[in-house]
């Protein structure tokens, strides 16, 4: 079950850019309260959760450690149309598999990983923080 209703309009194209967007915005909060914003990678477990890797030790993941709720959300069409914002809980998974190990992200993100002038396995090796976030609500139009 889904946290957002696939058979409407709406809902189809957030599945579909859950689906296909290369970057989100993942927001977290400072220990002093300031938001942050930073693009990330991500790949949706086709329900309710998206795994993003992480370099270990990022501001992010030491915000996320003291305040597990966060934003999501993707580009506009440029012209303040196609919102996709979501609320969620974030955790870093310690038990998860490195990258090389998720099939679909290292296919999704190939040609990234290139474009840093790496491979899968140095993507793993400096990625090797696994967030996970559970969607919890999605709002836009």
């Amino acid at each position: 079950m889904s946290f957002f209703d696939r058979s409407t309009p709406y809902g189809q194209r957030v599945a579909s850019r859950l689906e296909a967007e290369p970057i989100i915005w993942l927001t977290t909060v400072t220990p002093g309260g300031q938001p942050l914003s930073v693009p990330v990678w991500f790949l949706w477990d086709g329900e309710e959760e998206v795994l993003i890797y992480s370099r270990p030790d990022t501001p992010k993941l030491r915000n996320i450690a003291a305040h597990p709720k966060v934003s999501l959300n993707f580009d506009s069409d440029g012209t303040g149309g196609n919102i996709v914002q979501f609320d969620g809980e974030a955790r870093e998974d310690t038990a998860a598999p490195p990258a090389t190990a998720v099939e679909a992200f290292i296919e999704k993100y190939r040609d990234g990983i290139a474009r840093l002038g790496s491979d899968p396995d140095g993507f793993a090796a400096n990625y090797s923080a696994a967030v996970r976030v559970r969607l919890t609500k999605v709002r836009g139009h």
